[in-house]
């Protein structure tokens, strides 16, 4: 018999997601199975799956120790430090690209450089989430008997070319609360962005995008009836406020609040207005951006620079209610706006 004690991190999920996690080789029709044969229990008594975890809850799998060892997702000692190792080198490897600027039991909040992915978009990539895991297992936050049942990860994502905040959750508490925030829109992100011209701006707009999957650009629209009928169902609402912080020669240095966050929204929508981005490859203007690589500008100057969380009465987050955190605005704008 295996005796599992549910701690904060795996609280408030599913209990059937909760075995899938910890059991990743077992068909999900055979947990269900030894749910309903009472060979897996939760607190002594039959669960059917949709129970939602505490912390402190326990589970009985009643279940031979190599049948456990064949559904766990790493069946050895060998097999567990090579899997760790692989997310402790990827943490090495981007320790100096990538710099935690707050953190607590729940989250992580972390400013990447550009250059560096959000999560990887093939299977040798390293990105922000292996240097998350990497950080945890080297910092004694999670272990690998942990990292079975609840995989750390970030919460919102970043191009590439695009530097500063990323959320991370650290247990599911913390993923579910910041994957709430964002989707009811109550989490205020920041950015600046320096566009080329003397951009006085100060105003709330609101449009239309449009994104072709093809080219994986998007184009806006001021007015729905403007978008051609065969596209304007897959069209989505944007609306985004504009502040002209300080200006250079021929350069603003601009604050975007997303309201809504879609593809590309503010590259396109400063484009749109006639203020693209320096350094944009996709909706700058090349004859510009061929002028500020002298300077060591190598893509869209757009930075993720704040965040401001809500006010909550949830005592697990009352350390993050009303907080405002902030990534330094990276050397490149600065050299870009004394030039």
């Amino acid at each position: 018999m295996i005796l599992l004690q549910v701690d904060e991190k795996n609280a408030q999920q599913r209990f059937d997601k909760y075995l899938r996690r910890i059991l990743p080789n077992a068909p999900a029709s055979l947990i269900y199975k030894q749910l309903r044969k009472k060979n897996i229990v939760l607190n002594g008594k039959r669960a059917d799956g949709g129970e939602k975890l505490q912390a402190g809850d326990e589970v009985r799998l009643f279940l031979a120790d190599e049948t456990y060892q064949k559904f766990t997702a790493v069946q050895d000692e060998q097999g567990k430090d090579s899997v760790c190792g692989q997310y402790i080198d990827a943490y090495v490897k981007l320790e100096d690209r990538v710099s935690i600027v707050f953190e607590n039991e729940h989250i992580l909040a972390a400013d990447k450089q550009e250059g560096v992915l959000s999560q990887k978009s093939k299977a040798d990539d390293i990105s922000v989430n292996e240097w998350l895991i990497g950080y945890l297992l080297e910092s004694g936050s999670i272990s690998s008997q942990t990292l079975a049942a609840f995989k750390p990860s970030i919460c919102n994502r970043l191009d590439r070319n695009t530097s500063g905040m990323i959320i991370c959750g650290k247990t599911l508490a913390g993923s579910q609360y910041i994957n709430d925030i964002i989707k009811n829109k109550t989490l205020e992100k920041y950015y600046y962005c320096l566009v080329n011209g003397k951009a006085m701006l100060n105003e709330r707009i609101t449009g239309w995008l449009y994104k072709d999957n093809a080219s994986n650009m998007v184009r806006v629209y001021g007015d729905i009836n403007e978008i051609p009928e065969k596209i304007r169902a897959d069209a989505d609402f944007i609306d985004t406020s504009f502040m002209s912080e300080r200006f250079g020669l021929n350069v603003t240095l601009v604050e975007a609040r997303l309201f809504t966050g879609k593809t590309h929204q503010i590259r396109a929508q400063l484009s749109a207005m006639g203020y693209p981005i320096i350094g944009d490859a996709k909706y700058g203007d090349e004859k510009i951006n061929q002028r500020y690589r002298a300077l060591g500008v190598k893509s869209q100057l757009l930075h993720s620079h704040k965040l401001t969380f809500p006010l909550v009465d949830d005592k697990r987050f009352a350390d993050i209610s009303g907080l405002t955190l902030e990534a330094k605005l990276p050397a490149i704008f600065e050299s870009v706006m004394s030039y």
